[in-house]
């Protein structure tokens, strides 16, 4: 039975994502309860084939762009009130490539991106854990949130179409559901609601002001745990909204996306872990056509952690 599931996810990315894919998604069991004291370093590495850059929001016409970024990320889980709650940062350093079709713009660019950083907290199902605690903990339903917000500390020149900050803050709220499921809870359904929120860019393409409206989106993912070390996902995201202004002048370009990804979670040994995720947009009005992928790694150490 694990096997035929395994192969048929298999099966499911390759004929959904033919090219690699970066995944535009909250993670699967990104709110899952953790044992308090514990620290996480992240290395990452995503290709992404799109008409945007690092700025997914913003679609160039035409474009034909080739992303590759790697990312470091710390995150420190604590409690507080009794619950869980985490904070983690992160700064990205890529290489964007390609060119506008029908003009004779192409270029490439290379350095760091928009740093982000994360607040957040399990309201129910997350109670406070030391590591001991931990081992006799038993999933339950889950009720999480958490506050992402991007600054522009990226490299940006408004002279320029490839550029790899935004030259704009970002905030991203987001509500999460969770409920594992099935015979030993094996099955875990998450349920992600969110919406970003963009500041002014005053330098947009030289002087002008771009301003953006909200883009809501809400995600799916089912997700399988073949065993204590291994646990698959099958993920959806459906965005909408976001339409930009220049200097006032509505552009017209309400965005509506729709991405399929799955992701494959294996954890190598208690400390040491590998995250792959693949993501295609399928429904792509106004909105990035990407295809691409991710590889994620994680160290993880704390006081009373083996």
């Amino acid at each position: 039975m694990i096997g035929r599931f395994l192969f048929a996810i298999l099966i499911l990315s390759a004929l959904c994502f033919p090219q690699p894919a970066s995944a535009q998604f909250t993670d699967a069991h990104n709110y899952d309860n953790t044992p308090v004291g514990i620290n996480q370093v992240e290395l990452s590495y995503a290709y992404v084939h799109a008409n945007a850059s690092i700025d997914n929001s913003l679609v160039i016409a035409g474009a034909k762009l080739n992303l590759n970024q790697g990312t470091i990320s710390y995150t420190r889980y604590f409690g507080l009130a009794h619950r869980l709650m985490w904070v983690s940062a992160g700064i990205p350093f890529a290489g964007l490539s390609g060119e506008v079709t029908g003009t004779a713009i192409r270029g490439s660019v290379g350095g760091a991106g928009d740093s982000s950083y994360q607040l957040g907290a399990l309201l129910k199902g997350g109670p406070a854990l030391s590591v001991a605690q931990f081992e006799s903990y038993k999933p339950t339903s889950i009720v999480g949130v958490s506050l992402s917000i991007t600054a522009p500390t990226g490299l940006y020149d408004s002279n320029k179409i490839l550029n790899l900050g935004a030259d704009r803050w970002s905030f991203k709220p987001e509500v999460a559901l969770s409920l594992p499921f099935g015979p030993q809870q094996k099955w875990q359904v998450d349920a992600y609601a969110n919406a970003y929120f963009y500041s002014d860019n005053t330098s947009y393409h030289g002087r002008q002001i771009l301003r953006q409206e909200p883009l809501p989106g809400f995600e799916g993912h089912l997700s399988y745990s073949a065993n204590d070390n291994v646990w698959i996902s099958a993920d959806t995201r459906y965005s909408f909204r976001g339409a930009t202004l220049v200097n006032g002048v509505d552009q017209g370009n309400p965005q509506q996306n729709f991405i399929l990804g799955s992701e494959v979670n294996v954890n190598i040994n208690a400390r040491n872990s590998l995250l792959f995720e693949f993501a295609k947009a399928v429904v792509h009005q106004n909105g990035p056509a990407l295809v691409g992928f991710a590889v994620k790694y994680d160290y993880t150490w704390g006081k009373g952690y083996k």
